[in-house]
């Protein structure tokens, strides 16, 4: 500990005597890590598990209702079901817990006649939905298989959405208006809005918003409600409401909770069947071609991660290494202005490791002053962040004490790893020819 004490004040008398060429190091290290853990902030937002407990266990299939007449590869299976596939795979019931899903959105009434109505999206679930996605409820929860069944005009709302309406009190079997049908509340949300939305991705809404509200799934088709997300035909769509339903437009998503690896290979086979099944009753013309995708396979599948994340943090890193290589210039040219200093410290006695110890709690400190300056500019990339990505993406990334400790450790790691090389050639100054010439 005394010795340590004594490197840090000899690092304070080296930085002092050289005050321009401290400040250029800190500026280098300052902006090099802030550019880093600014775009490092972002990517990791986007790209976080957004249900690491049971991500492993929630599956979504693809069904190929198109064929190879569709010009499509074997690899670009549709993203979404057709209703008709949806509700045979809720029918058959080979999952733990499953529920089909589609967004929908209506026009809010309110009961204050003196305001005006106002849009609101949401999706339409099963009551798996809840359980399987381990939503949160501030009051109430979700609904049961009962009111799946019975078409129930039950409701789920946000907290965004209850604090509106309803003064954000217990608003749990209150009524509220949605295009001119009466919904009883089943339950409010707590702070639950998964990011990426895993459950919707396909639907371009991975950073969007947390949703309104979440109603039965038989009752939006019960009530004939066309979704807002993505309907895919491979030609015009049919007449009529009944004729949608049963053509190949694909527009419902499908999720199954599968507990472990045996339960998805026996799901797997279970579509397989179901596709030849569906060729032995002439619905498809082609063999049998069917995908299972787990949570972290679908993000992928789907690109979640916008492609200009990865490439600017991969620009911020190699920025970052041109600073440290400018660093390390500057440590070796501070350095070697003190080889007559060295060789003194060296023919009085001190070994090699002391001389590197010494060049090296130097660069910590040098790496301790540039990660707070990194620090205050990171703080300043992330409120700025929105000039380069897109809103729903930028208000995702936060300064957090992760990222405070990341960026403090990261500064000084990478100082100490630049001043390796300085720090040996000091070590390796010879003593006798520098007394020899000073």
């Amino acid at each position: 500990m005394l010795m340590l004490t004594y490197y840090v004040e000899l690092a304070f008398r080296s930085l002092r005597r050289s005050p321009g060429l401290t400040a250029l190091m800190v500026l280098a290290i300052g902006f090099g890590v802030a550019a880093s853990m600014t775009t490092y902030a972002v990517f990791r937002a986007v790209s976080g598990n957004p249900l690491p407990e049971k991500s492993a266990q929630l599956f979504t299939p693809q069904i190929d209702n198109l064929g190879p007449q569709s010009g499509k590869a074997k690899r670009d299976l549709p993203d979404a079901l057709t209703y008709t596939d949806a509700m045979a795979l809720m029918h058959a019931h080979q999952a733990t817990r499953q529920t089909a899903i589609y967004p929908v959105g209506y026009t809010m009434v309110p009961s204050d006649v003196t305001r005006l109505p106002f849009g609101v999206s949401g999706y339409a679930a099963y009551a798996d939905f809840f359980p399987m996605f381990k939503v949160s409820f501030r009051y109430g929860g979700g609904w049961g298989d009962a009111e799946d069944a019975q078409r129930a005009n039950v409701i789920v709302i946000s907290s965004q959405l209850n604090q509106k309406l309803f003064g954000g009190g217990n608003s749990v079997g209150r009524m509220l208006n949605l295009d001119g049908h009466d919904y009883r509340v089943f339950g409010v949300l707590g702070n639950w809005n998964p990011q990426p939305r895993f459950y919707d991705v396909n639907n371009g809404n991975g950073f969007a918003e947390a949703p309104q509200f979440f109603l039965p799934f038989t009752r939006a088709v019960d009530l004939q409600t066309d979704t807002i997300g993505g309907n895919n035909c491979p030609g015009p769509p049919p007449p009529g409401w009944v004729g949608w339903l049963q053509s190949p437009c694909v527009w419902v998503s499908f999720w199954a909770e599968l507990p472990d690896a045996a339960a998805a290979q026996r799901y797997r086979q279970f579509l397989t069947g179901y596709a030849n099944e569906q060729q032995r009753s002439g619905r498809f013309n082609w063999p049998a071609n069917v995908r299972l995708h787990d949570m972290a396979q679908w993000l992928d599948h789907e690109h979640v991660v916008p492609p200009e994340t990865k490439v600017s943090l991969l620009v911020a890193i190699s920025f970052l290494m041109v600073c440290l290589v400018n660093t390390i210039g500057l440590l070796l040219a501070k350095i070697m202005r003190r080889a007559g200093e060295i060789g003194v410290r060296r023919a009085l006695g001190a070994s090699r490791g002391e001389i590197y110890r010494q060049f090296l709690v130097e660069a910590a400190m040098v790496g301790i002053a540039g990660g707070v300056l990194g620090l205050a500019l990171t703080a300043l990339g992330v409120i700025c962040v929105g000039l380069v990505f897109a809103p729903d993406i930028a208000r995702l990334a936060s300064v957090n004490p992760s990222l405070v400790g990341l960026t403090l450790l990261l500064a000084v790691a990478t100082t100490v790893a630049a001043a390796f090389y300085p720090a040996w050639r000091a070590a390796h100054v010879q003593p006798a020819w520098q007394l020899k010439c000073n």
